[in-house]
């Protein structure tokens, strides 16, 4: 699938990764199944912004101080402050893709009061519907942001889609499953080719190339098949991004130096 385009047929996005939290002190036990607890493995948390002339969509909102308190997450700035500290007005933002409706994906939307958010039918079936009764299925998801996603449902600012939806010329998005019933990566066409914001698809770069599944998860097959739909979707292996890699910061330049540690860039190759 990996889709050879003429130069200049497409406008490229730019496309960035914002960190906004950490959560420190895991293991390999926390993030692979059979993991080794003695060896660390911490994740980072990201949103992603594809942005060109025509166009800008966020990818995910994150979470907020409440969902941190919760769960113990180091909070740095909420997405929206990150996104005003970027020079991006979130009031402003016209769509946002929610990969998946897990608490670190869809908290916070009342901070984007103009968006559509753009969802597959199957998490969003997943994440209201006979699943929820099973605590172990329902513990990525917080009650609070469900509500909120249904109240802007019934406010008519949900879009459902079904598989594979074509936003833009050079924006796709494609159902995957696997950590959650209805996850959806998005494939962006950018200056250095196809690039796959896989999120939860992958959360870590291990997990992707050791075909070792993170342990929160629906449906293992559908999340090693996953693992190679990614792959298919990008120009190579190299083109595909993880949801909570730390090493995303470490392989991507920051956009500026006043925004270190903040905003990379992934429209351009990996530091080798």
């Amino acid at each position: 699938m990996n889709t050879t385009l003429a130069p200049g047929a497409i406008e490229p996005f730019e496309l960035f990764a914002i960190s906004y939290a950490r959560h420190s002190q895991r293991t390999n036990k926390d993030n692979f199944i059979g993991g080794d607890f003695h060896e660390s493995s911490d994740l980072a948390y990201y949103v992603w912004v594809a942005r060109r002339g025509d166009r800008l969509f966020l990818i995910d909102t994150g979470f907020g101080p409440d969902a941190a308190a919760a769960r113990g997450r180091e909070l740095f700035q909420t997405p929206a402050q990150r996104l005003r500290g970027f020079g991006i007005d979130p009031a402003q933002i016209d769509d946002v893709i929610l990969t998946h409706l897990h608490y670190d994906h869809a908290g916070t939307l009342a901070d984007f009061p103009k968006a559509t958010f753009h969802v597959q039918d199957s998490e969003a079936a997943y994440a209201t519907g006979r699943c929820m009764c099973h605590g172990y299925l329902r513990q990525p998801f917080d009650v609070e942001d469900i509500v909120s996603y249904v109240r802007h449902l019934y406010g008519g600012r949900v879009a459902f889609h079904d598989g594979i939806s074509q936003l833009a010329d050079g924006l796709s998005l494609h159902r995957i499953g696997g950590h959650s019933a209805g996850l959806q990566v998005v494939r962006v066409w950018t200056r250095r080719g196809w690039v796959v914001i896989a999120s939860d698809a992958s959360h870590l770069y291990a997990n992707l190339n050791d075909a070792n599944p993170f342990p929160v998860v629906y449906d293992v097959a559908s999340m090693l098949e996953g693992f190679r739909t990614v792959v298919r979707l990008a120009d190579s292996e190299d083109h595909v991004i993880p949801g909570h890699d730390p090493m995303v910061m470490t392989l991507y330049p920051p956009v500026a130096a006043d925004l270190e540690g903040q905003v990379f860039r992934l429209d351009v190759p990996p530091k080798v």
